[in-house]
């Protein structure tokens, strides 16, 4: 009868201590940790290539990013940035160290506030959802400056305490940057985890906004990579466990 069932066990593929179908089970196994793998490993060089962390040192972007948080910026060129996006900038006149900002006006736009305590561009009054609860844009006041072309406007969320544009309308450039200035638009903010950045809707009048960069899909990828890689070692040893509690009851089986 043993050796019925050792060869009745060959001929479907398996061996004495292996299972065909546990055989299956570890190919299969395998298969998961190795896709994890690339799936893990590949969304963090993805991520690295595509994003630069920053943190944050001041309150200027309240309520949006506080001081002190730590953000993802998605490196773009600065012709790829649009009324609303939040960036990471450098300029030399503004003390050349990276600093961040929102942009609401771009080359060849009228920029002024207020008008019913509102920020207008072009004559359009902005919603600003984003600016402090119960703060309005006209705790800064800005005459009319038309942007030079290919440069940015950018002004701070906190716009009572933010050193932004406001603080150097007397330049050459009327407070404005270059696009090329432009190092990052913020995507999210890691640490503390509040996430994405909401997208600026009151902007939409005046042209289309920037599409948010790939950050949910590499997180996506790294997060199922690490289950694909927990599960597949998982398999192994619950594999074996039930395939030795299988031959138990089937030797207890045959004693009877």
């Amino acid at each position: 009868m043993g050796g019925e069932s050792s060869t009745s066990t060959a001929a479907r593929g398996g061996t004495r201590n292996t299972p065909a179908g546990g055989r299956t089970g570890e190919v299969l196994s395998g298969v998961a940790v190795a896709l994890g793998l690339v799936l893990f490993l590949g969304g963090f060089v993805w991520g690295a290539v595509i994003y630069r962390p920053y943190t944050v040192p001041t309150t200027s972007m309240t309520p949006t990013i506080d001081g002190g948080d730590r953000v993802l910026a998605q490196r773009v060129d600065g012709d790829a940035v649009r009324r609303g996006d939040v960036v990471v900038f450098k300029e030399a006149s503004w003390g050349d160290v990276p600093m961040v900002k929102r942009v609401v006006a771009v080359g060849g736009d009228e920029v002024a506030c207020c008008t019913n305590g509102k920020l207008t561009v072009n004559g359009k009054q902005i919603d600003e959802p984003y600016l402090p609860k119960g703060s309005a844009a006209e705790s800064t006041s800005i005459p009319t400056v038309t942007v030079p072309e290919g440069n940015l406007f950018l002004l701070g969320d906190e716009r009572s305490g933010s050193l932004d544009s406001t603080a150097h309308l007397t330049d050459a450039a009327s407070g404005t940057v270059p696009r090329s200035a432009v190092e990052g638009r913020v995507d999210a903010v890691v640490w503390p985890v509040n996430g994405m950045l909401k997208r600026p809707t009151g902007f939409e009048t005046l042209g289309g906004l920037s599409e948010p960069g790939p950050l949910r899909l590499i997180v996506g990828g790294v997060v199922a990579g690490a289950v694909l890689v927990l599960g597949g070692a998982a398999y192994g040893p619950v594999a074996k466990r039930a395939g030795r509690r299988g031959r138990a009851r089937t030797e207890l089986a045959g004693a009877r």
